[in-house]
């Protein structure tokens, strides 16, 4: 790689530090050294282990389980750096936190994710990268540029084939049925949306469900998969004359045991597709779990930004 006058460097925290290994390989740069420990009182503490002076960094750090840890930890580092005069520091979050927590639906709540976006400027960000986000506003969060990536095209590719021709691709709920047409479009299959009414602050129930599908192989896509309730939600698609077994694709797999316990349970669902934006560990490696590496598309958009060059055609614009 050319590398400017400020040389391109790749750190991570304790988040995720396979995923950032693997996009400095395909970059052909060392991972930055970096320690984080945890003091005896659960106090963070962080440590630059070489020299960051006059370069551009690029930290990795999704905020999965635990949250709150790992954002402290990447605000911490975000200090640390600028304290070490970096040139510059881009946040690389693929699992951006308190994403749903992105207005007041109630009174007297917080908007958290514009808490987050305010941390993150006041110590020092330059740029903000993440993947599929809940709510594409939070852009407007920041006053600093934020890249919002996509995993749709990554993950349409992999339900590409004879196997999925008579499918269709199935939005959960009419807020993601955006999300669900850029699937549609990419693969060519027809479009269904279920339509939900949340019962409480945890639990929802399909009311009704809009298109065809009828006959058909049913690709349930999601951003997150937490708990796991839009597993329950094919009962109504099957009721609608759904046939054979369903696939879901999913970018952030949070995956709580409540999720990995109705995979178990339901021999209709085939496979959850879901990249590692955030770690996929061995106890969530459930044998109906495939996982799509979402690192090419990252190293793809660091090197961009690095050299300068376009990314507009990478990012979620509408």
């Amino acid at each position: 790689m050319v590398e400017s006058y400020h040389p391109l460097r790749i750190f991570s925290g304790a988040a995720h530090p396979e995923l950032a290994r693997e996009i400095a390989e395909m970059l052909h740069v060392d991972l930055g050294r970096a320690t984080t420990r945890r003091m005896p009182d659960s106090e963070i503490h962080v440590m630059l282990d070489e020299v960051v002076r006059d370069q551009d960094i690029f930290f990795i750090q999704p905020c999965s389980e635990p949250v709150n840890d790992h954002l402290v930890e990447l605000v911490l580092y975000l200090d640390a750096f600028r304290r070490a005069s970096a040139h510059s520091v881009n946040v690389v979050i693929p699992y951006f936190p308190y994403a749903r927590q992105e207005r007041m639906a109630k009174g007297r709540e917080a908007i958290s994710a514009r808490v987050v976006a305010n941390m993150l400027e006041m110590q020092g960000a330059r740029r903000v990268i993440y993947v599929d986000i809940h709510n594409r506003a939070i852009q407007g969060f920041f006053n600093i540029p934020v890249d919002p990536l996509s995993a749709v095209p990554l993950l349409a590719n992999y339900f590409r084939g004879p196997e999925f021709e008579n499918a269709a691709i199935v939005s959960p709920d009419v807020g993601r049925a955006s999300m669900a047409g850029k699937y549609a479009e990419l693969l060519n299959l027809p479009l269904v949306v279920m339509h939900k009414r949340r019962t409480s602050f945890t639990t929802t129930e399909t009311t009704h469900v809009v298109g065809d599908i009828e006959g058909r192989r049913p690709i349930i896509i999601d951003d997150v998969m937490a708990g796991g309730s839009v597993l329950k939600q094919i009962d109504a698609l099957y009721d609608a004359g759904a046939e054979g077994k369903a696939c879901f694709a999913i970018t952030h797999p949070v995956l709580l045991p409540t999720a990995l316990k109705r995979l178990d349970e339901d021999d209709r669902i085939e496979r959850l597709v879901v990249t590692n934006t955030i770690p996929v560990p061995e106890k969530k490696r459930h044998p109906k779990v495939v996982v799509v590496s979402i690192a090419p598309l990252l190293a793809d958009i660091i090197h961009r930004i690095y050299k300068g060059e376009s990314i507009s055609s990478m990012l979620v614009l509408s």
